[in-house]
């Protein structure tokens, strides 16, 4: 159950710097659904435009990273923070992206063993080799 509100598209509709985000989201994303998180943040319309942007700007905007890779990073991370929305909504975009099940499956290795190896290294405090450091 949410702690928070989730407007409605009724709400949504009463609220022009909601709606504005909103349509925003379904033009961006080329669908009709606006997912929960979004609808939680509607309390706040200065928020909700801030994290949209941000949002935008990081997983929608052209850069480097394609954006399946992005969407994995994104699982990764919200594993790593025990994010069980995020890990459920960006897998659903990675899948969206092209994500097969042979890379899920993958991706859930290289998380469970990369933080299998930072407690490791956490625990016995290994010092940085002195190659790592950047120069």
């Amino acid at each position: 159950m949410a702690t928070t509100k989730l407007f409605t598209d009724a709400e949504v509709e009463k609220t022009p710097a909601v709606k504005a985000v909103f349509d925003d989201i379904r033009a961006t994303r080329k669908s009709d659904f606006v997912n929960n998180f979004w609808r939680g943040l509607a309390n706040d319309p200065a928020a909700l435009k801030r994290v949209w942007e941000q949002l935008k700007a990081v997983m929608v905007a052209d850069s480097a990273i394609d954006p399946l890779t992005k969407e994995m990073i994104y699982i990764a991370v919200s594993t790593a923070n025990g994010c069980s929305y995020c890990i459920h909504s960006h897998t659903a975009a990675a899948r969206a992206k092209g994500m097969t099940d042979a890379q899920h499956g993958e991706l859930v290795s290289i998380i469970g063993l990369a933080g299998q190896t930072n407690h490791l290294v956490t625990a016995m405090q290994i010092p940085l080799d002195p190659q790592f450091e950047v120069k």
